[in-house]
């Protein structure tokens, strides 16, 4: 096939895919950007994409061209060391201050996907592909300013990625002109002005990719995204459709709308509810299908709970049933718990354990 077996069919490949992954990059870049200014807002954006089809599919096409680009390069690397050297685009004439770049773009593009791996563990493992699993996190899948809060608390994580956008400069910035070279668009007019019209592209974009990891790695160190009310508020109705996704909208719009202090107050009610000496002294012998509602309000408050314990720097809590002693409670608090919520009542026929709904509650604390 002319694209993979010549050697103009696999720069024009290289070309291809590396215009569609510049455009990509700065798309990330301009949306990371919206996280400095408005970070609730990024959360949103995070929600809009998640594991919605039309993300998904933007995911696959891009890993499928991130793919084919690493693919065509180590061939058209092997083709070049065996035919000129080092060489790894044919291009006779190379101005010096790209000829560093020029002679490396492999082991930047090695340097890139290293980078690349840690950024996916970092963001998509725990995003995306939860939601795409259905797997239980501790912190929900589209709170990315909560992800942005784990990742830059590290204090590798601001090196790694500093190092990465400098591999980045040098890579890009070669790139730009040489894919337009690979498609036969080189002339002495256009080349200069290519190279100046990437040099500048490239160079607005990772500046801004290091303002923006700046930027996060200080807010991650105040635990900015932990603490501002606004983002919890946010953070409290992206968990409400888990939280209570057995127990209709009703609950879910209840408590996504709660005000922050009043929905502390019924979590702690709840928890002392569900502790009370009586109600784990009758739970062996209650009906299963009350057993059902007891464990589920455990499980719920308990993640709720700590969820909160989570975003306060407080430790975990837990609550073991007597059945079988186990403990039913979420992750550990370094990263947050939160599962379904079931209403609360459920020892409605316990002597003395006043059943109490989320909406009832409020009242009962004034």
């Amino acid at each position: 096939m002319w694209l993979s077996s010549s050697s103009v069919g696999r720069k024009f490949v290289m070309a291809l895919t590396g215009a569609v992954l510049v455009l990509f990059v700065t798309f990330h870049c301009l949306m990371n950007a919206v996280a400095i200014f408005w970070p609730a807002a990024y959360n949103s954006v995070c929600m809009f994409l998640g594991a919605n089809w039309y993300a998904l599919v933007a995911s696959a096409g891009l890993a499928l061209f991130i793919i084919v680009h690493i693919i065509y390069a180590v061939m058209l690397t092997l083709q070049n060391r065996r035919a000129r050297g080092h060489e790894r685009y044919a291009i006779s004439h190379r101005p010096k201050n790209v000829e560093w770049s020029s002679q490396n773009m492999f082991v930047l593009g090695i340097v890139i996907l290293a980078f690349l791996v840690v950024h996916m563990i970092q963001f998509w493992a725990k995003m995306q592909l939860v939601e795409v699993l259905g797997c239980e996190t501790a912190i929900p899948a589209t709170a990315g300013t909560l992800f942005l809060q784990e990742a830059f608390s590290q204090v590798w994580t601001p090196i790694v990625y500093i190092i990465a956008f400098v591999a980045l400069w040098f890579h890009l910035n070669h790139g730009f002109w040489s894919m337009f070279q690979s498609v036969g668009w080189d002339n002495t007019a256009w080349i200069p002005r290519l190279k100046c019209i990437g040099n500048w592209w490239v160079s607005i974009v990772i500046a801004l990719f290091i303002a923006e990891a700046i930027v996060f790695t200080v807010n991650a160190h105040k635990d900015y995204y932990k603490t501002d009310e606004a983002l919890q508020q946010q953070y409290i109705s992206m968990l409400a459709p888990e939280v209570l996704k057995d127990f209709g909208p009703d609950a879910v719009q209840q408590i996504s709308n709660m005000p922050l202090p009043q929905l502390r107050q019924m979590i702690e009610y709840q928890m002392m509810q569900l502790q009370n000496p009586q109600l784990l002294m009758m739970y062996p012998t209650m009906p299963e299908e009350q057993k059902t509602n007891v464990r589920n309000s455990v499980k719920a408050f308990t993640h709720l709970q700590n969820f909160l314990n989570y975003l306060d720097g407080v430790p975990a809590v837990e609550i073991n049933l007597p059945e079988d002693g186990a403990a039913v409670a979420p992750a550990a608090p370094a990263q947050g718990a939160m599962q379904q919520a079931a209403p609360a009542g459920a020892a409605e026929e316990v002597e003395a354990v006043e059943e109490v709904t989320p909406a009832e509650q409020p009242a009962n604390n004034q």
